[in-house]
């Protein structure tokens, strides 16, 4: 009897337990922000190429101007945030390494850049939203890789939706 109880705990304690999801995120992931992130360079007018919603469709693409202002960066748009669109009107400020303070949200993390700062992918460690702006049309290896990036941060793989 008690072999065969010994055996048993081994097993469980074998066995894996499923990982917690919050929002499109597995909690027990570690999340990464882009260290060489260059607030500065990210000016401009942005349009939403990508995002995780639960379902497709919902809203359309969003549009995103990054405006210098006293104190960061003026945020000014629309978003299509899991299926829902929401307006953006609110200083974001550089806390940390590819992290920016949005007035009235958590943090967003830049999880990624391409060189020509072209693409950004940006996220939150809550997983309660992610999406992908980008400078004018996204190329399909821009896209790859950003898909990628939110993968390797925890992201539920094939989430992300284009629009």
């Amino acid at each position: 009897m008690i072999p065969a109880l010994l055996a048993a705990l081994m097993l469980a304690a074998c066995v894996t337990s499923p990982q917690r999801v919050a929002g499109f995120r597995q909690a027990d992931v570690p999340i990464w922000s882009a260290a060489a992130f260059a607030p500065d360079r990210i000016a401009g007018r942005w349009q939403q190429v990508a995002g995780y919603a639960v379902r497709p469709g919902g809203c359309a693409s969003g549009e995103l101007e990054v405006i210098p202002a006293a104190g960061g960066y003026a945020l000014r748009g629309t978003l299509c945030l899991d299926g829902k669109t929401q307006p953006v009107a609110a200083l974001a400020r550089p806390v940390g390494p590819g992290r920016l303070a949005v007035e009235g949200q958590e943090v967003w993390w830049v999880l990624w850049v391409d060189s020509g700062y072209r693409t950004l992918a940006i996220g939150t460690p809550s997983g309660r939203f992610g999406f992908v702006l980008d400078q004018g049309a996204i190329s399909p290896d821009r896209l790859s890789a950003a898909r990628e990036i939110f993968e390797f941060n925890g992201y539920v793989p094939g989430g992300l939706r284009p629009f």
